[in-house]
């Protein structure tokens, strides 16, 4: 399974295209929708979110809601693009009458200096257009995709976020996705402990009085997932090595790491490998999971853990310093509508990343030609391993 995504951030439509997708899996588009719906929520989003409602579009390699096995392609309309026709379109001169809205003034931690140095750009807008995290919806929408194809092999995946600023929101504890999803339902920041939701809400607005921005920590969890999916026999094959760099592909991450992560490096190795037990009743399994479900980069039956680690958003509206490509003066940076923090969003955006990752190891194993055939295969592998 290949998958491609193509857009500008205020042009009409962002465009994905799926390739090497099983036929047979009965597709669920409110799903999908649902998850676009959720990455335009949070505490802290920006203007944008209100004028934008995602929906999806399929244009192909679906028929009555039934995937064919051919290329599926996907639309999502950039409603604000009625604002940006003239900027945006895409053949045809500019007007010289309406002003084109240029950025000369890069903004720091942005694409937007170092994209126009490799690409000769004049107009850094030409950079932050299609660096811009509006790319991610799509990602959402493929994702969600792969989602579904998950939950029909009976995994299932959940991202919440961990900490916001310097507020650490997360139970310290491994809960099941189930228990997840329960209490990230219950407020905007998708969060797990509730007494942590006025206090970071009380720090976003003071931020955004401040006009500055927010990071934080993610986790996703993803459970059921068989062992063995990746490889040890090359550096290009392990799993865990994959999903890492498709979080890092994800806009203003700063740092990947699975289970226990950096606090492992401080601890001996008697508290960090998950010893091996085994039992007739369920096979082979651990007792902790410290490594995040992976071994020598392949998933070894256990739940998977990814962190993430997201800087704060680099536009800020009380903008840093900077120096106009043109004439080389100093200059503050140049502002576009933002968010406060769009970690919320990133969580989402996360998921489906590593949601993507799995489905692509799971279609390079068994034949992913056929659904059915890909459920039977699938089955008797998981059979095969608990009996190893």
């Amino acid at each position: 399974m290949i998958y491609l995504t193509a857009g500008e951030s205020h042009g009409p439509e962002l465009t994905g295209l799926i390739e090497g997708f099983p036929a047979g899996l009965k597709l669920s588009v409110d799903q999908i929708n649902h998850k676009l719906h959720e990455r335009q929520g949070g505490y802290g989003r920006g203007y944008r979110q209100k004028i934008e409602k995602d929906q999806v579009i399929i244009t192909s390699g679906v028929r009555h809601g039934i995937t064919l096995g051919s290329p599926i392609t996907l639309r999502i309309a950039n409603i604000d693009h009625s604002h940006w026709s003239e900027v945006m379109k895409p053949v045809g001169e500019p007007d010289p009458d309406i002003a084109m809205r240029e950025v000369k003034n890069p903004r720091p931690g942005h694409a937007d200096l170092v994209g126009g140095m490799k690409y000769g750009h004049r107009d850094l807008r030409n950079v932050l257009e299609r660096s811009s995290a509006r790319e991610t919806a799509m990602r959402v929408a493929i994702g969600a995709i792969c989602i579904q194809l998950l939950n029909q092999l009976g995994i299932q995946i959940a991202g919440y976020v961990q900490k916001i600023g310097t507020i650490d929101a997360d139970s310290n504890q491994l809960l099941s996705t189930a228990q997840i999803e329960e209490e990230i339902s219950k407020n905007d920041l998708r969060i797990i402990k509730q007494d942590k939701v006025a206090p970071i809400h009380e720090l976003i607005d003071q931020t955004k009085k401040d006009g500055d921005t927010l990071g934080g920590v993610i986790r996703i969890v993803a459970e059921n997932v068989p062992a063995g999916l990746g490889s040890y026999i090359s550096w290009n094959e392990k799993l865990d090595a994959k999903i890492a760099a498709a979080v890092m592909g994800i806009n203003a991450m700063k740092g990947v790491s699975f289970g226990d992560g950096f606090d492992i490096s401080a601890k001996p190795g008697s508290q960090v490998m998950d010893q091996i037990y085994w039992d007739p009743n369920k096979g082979w399994y651990r007792s902790s999971d410290h490594l995040g479900g992976f071994e020598g980069g392949m998933t070894n039956g256990m739940t998977i853990i990814v962190n993430a680690a997201m800087k704060p958003i680099p536009t800020l509206y009380k903008p840093l310093h900077s120096v106009s490509i043109d004439t080389k003066e100093e200059h503050k940076a140049s502002i576009e509508r933002s968010d406060v923090t769009a970690i919320v969003a990133a969580s989402i955006v996360i998921e489906a990343a590593v949601a993507i990752e799995l489905c692509q190891a799971i279609l390079d194993t068994f034949d992913y030609n056929n659904m059915e055939r890909l459920k039977k295969q699938y089955s008797d592998y998981c059979n095969e391993l608990k009996n190893y």
